[in-house]
C-alpha cells in the first residue's frame, strides 16, 4: 500500500476487526485500540522470514499484558529494558532463559534482581557496566553493543548507545578478566529502516568488527541484530516475511554460520496492530494571511505522540470527511506547552471542512504511544488502552 506523505490513511476494502470495533463505540478520551490477533499475525510473518533467529520482542514498544501473554504462548523471547519489564514478562509466564536484559544502562540492584530471577544474558557498552554485571551477576553471559554510524533509518539511534570497534574488542577481553562469558555483539540499525537493503552499510561495517574480534581470539557465538523492522507510515514498505528474510540473507552472507542470532522487533511487531481514536478540539488560523490552518487534537506530544519529535514518524490520519477537498495544516496537541506541536515543518493534508468535535483516527500507533504518555500533564489523563 502506498500513499503520499501527509495524505489521510487509505481505508481497507474490507473493514478490519479494529475498524469494526472503533466504529461501534464512543470514546470519552483519546484511546489506543490494539488488536492482539494482528500482533500474532505479525509475529508469525516475521518469524517465517527470520528463520532460525530468535525473536526477542522489544517490550518497551508496547507492554500491554495481553500482548505479552499472547507472545509467551507463541514462544517468543523478550528484550527487557528494566526490572519492571522483567517482572511483567515473568509474571505472565515467560521463562527466565527467554529474557535478555538489553539496556546498556542498568542499576546494580536491578542486575542482581534479574540474575536472582534466573536471567543470564546481559548487554553492556562500557567497562563500568561490565563491572556491575560481574559483581551482581557473576559468570553471566554478556554481549557488547556496537555503535552504528552508517544508519539510513528514519530514526537513527547512533548517539546514546554502543561503543566503537577498538573499545568493543577490548571490552570482550575485559569481560573475560572479570569472570563473565562474553558471547558476542549487538547493534541497532535504527528505528524504521524502511528497506532491507538499507541494512547493508551497517552490516558491512559491523562484520569487519566481528571478524577482527574473532581473529583476536574471541569465540563469538551470538549476534543480536536488534530492531529496525518497519511499520507503514505512508511510504511503501516490504511485506514482513520478505523483509526479514532479506535481512537474514545479508547477515549470513557477511557473518557466516553464527550459532545464535537474535532479533528485537518492537515497532515492526505491534505498530500496525493499533489505532488511536481522538477528537479535533479546534481549527483556527493565526491571521488572515496564514497559509496553513492549525488543527488541535485531544492528543499531543505529551499524551502519546512523542515520536512526532523531529517529524520522522509520519502518522496517518483518517476522518469521516476524507472525501471532502483537502488542504495543508499544522497539527498540535491540547496542552499549554508551546512544544506540543506535532507537524509543522511538513504540514499534513486534512479535509478543509474539518471542525471541532470531529473524530480522528490515527493509524498504526500500536508502538511507542501508550508507553510515552505522561501521567497527568496539564491535568489531561494518560492515553487509554483497549485490547481486543
Amino acid at each position: 500500500m502506498t500513499v503520499h506523505f501527509g495524505a489521510p490513511a487509505v481505508r481497507e476494502a474490507v473493514p478490519s476487526r479494529l475498524d469494526t470495533f472503533i466504529a461501534s463505540r464512543e470514546f470519552d478520551h483519546p484511546t489506543l485500540v490494539i488488536d492482539v490477533d494482528r500482533v500474532e499475525q505479525q509475529y508469525n510473518a516475521l518469524k517465517a522470514g527470520l528463520g532460525r533467529a530468535d525473536i526477542h520482542y522489544a517490550v518497551k514498544a508496547n507492554p500491554a499484558r495481553e500482548i505479552i501473554e499472547r507472545l509467551v504462548a507463541l514462544g517468543s523471547h523478550f528484550d527487557a529494558a528494566s526490572r519492571g519489564e522483567i517482572e511483567l514478562c515473568l509474571g505472565l509466564g515467560a521463562h527466565p532463559d527467554t529474557i535478555s536484559f538489553g539496556n546498556t544502562i542498568k542499576r546494580a540492584s536491578d542486575i542482581a534482581f534479574a540474575w536472582n530471577a534466573g536471567i543470564t544474558l546481559f548487554s553492556a557498552d562500557a567497562e563500568e557496566e561490565l563491572e556491575k554485571i560481574a559483581e551482581h551477576a557473576p559468570g553471566a553471559s554478556v554481549y557488547i553493543r556496537l555503535i552504528v554510524e552508517t544508519s539510513e533509518a528514519d530514526w537513527p539511534l547512533s548517539r546514546k548507545f554502543g561503543c566503537d570497534r577498538d573499545t568493543a574488542i577490548r571490552l570482550l577481553g575485559y569481560a573475560k578478566e572479570l569472570g563473565l562469558n562474553p558471547v558476542g555483539f549487538s547493534f541497532h540499525v535504527g528505528s524504521q529502516t524502511r528497506r532491507a537493503e538499507m541494512w547493508a552499510p551497517t552490516l558491512d561495517a559491523l562484520a569487519e568488527i566481528w571478524h577482527a574480534a574473532r581473529d583476536a581470539g574471541h569465540e563469538l557465538t551470538l549476534l543480536n541484530i536488534g530492531g529496525g523492522f518497519p511499520a507503514f507510515y505512508g511510504e511503501a514498505i516490504e511485506a514482513p516475511t520478505s523483509y526479514a528474510s532479506r535481512v537474514i540473507e545479508q547477515v549470513e552472507a557477511r557473518f557466516g554460520a553464527v550459532p545464535q542470532i537474535m532479533a528485537e522487533p518492537g515497532r515492526g511487531m505491534v505498530a500496525e496492530a493499533g489505532a488511536i481514536v481522538a477528537e479535533v478540539m479546534l481549527v483556527s488560523r493565526k491571521s488572515d494571511r496564514d497559509v496553513h490552518r492549525w488543527v488541535y487534537l485531544s492528543i499531543g506530544r505529551f499524551s502519546g505522540l512523542a515520536e512526532t519529535e523531529g517529524e520522522a514518524i509520519r502518522y496517518q490520519f483518517e476522518t469521516e470527511r476524507d472525501a471532502d477537498p483537502m488542504g495543508p495544516c499544522i497539527m498540535a496537541g491540547p496542552s499549554c506547552d508551546s512544544a506540543d506541536v506535532l507537524y509543522e515543518k511538513r504540514p499534513m493534508n486534512l479535509p478543509l471542512t474539518l471542525k471541532s468535535g470531529d473524530r480522528i483516527v490515527i493509524r498504526n500507533t500500536g508502538a511507542y504511544t501508550s508507553t510515552y504518555s505522561s501521567v497527568c500533564f496539564n491535568g489531561f489523563p494518560p492515553l487509554d488502552v483497549v485490547v481486543i
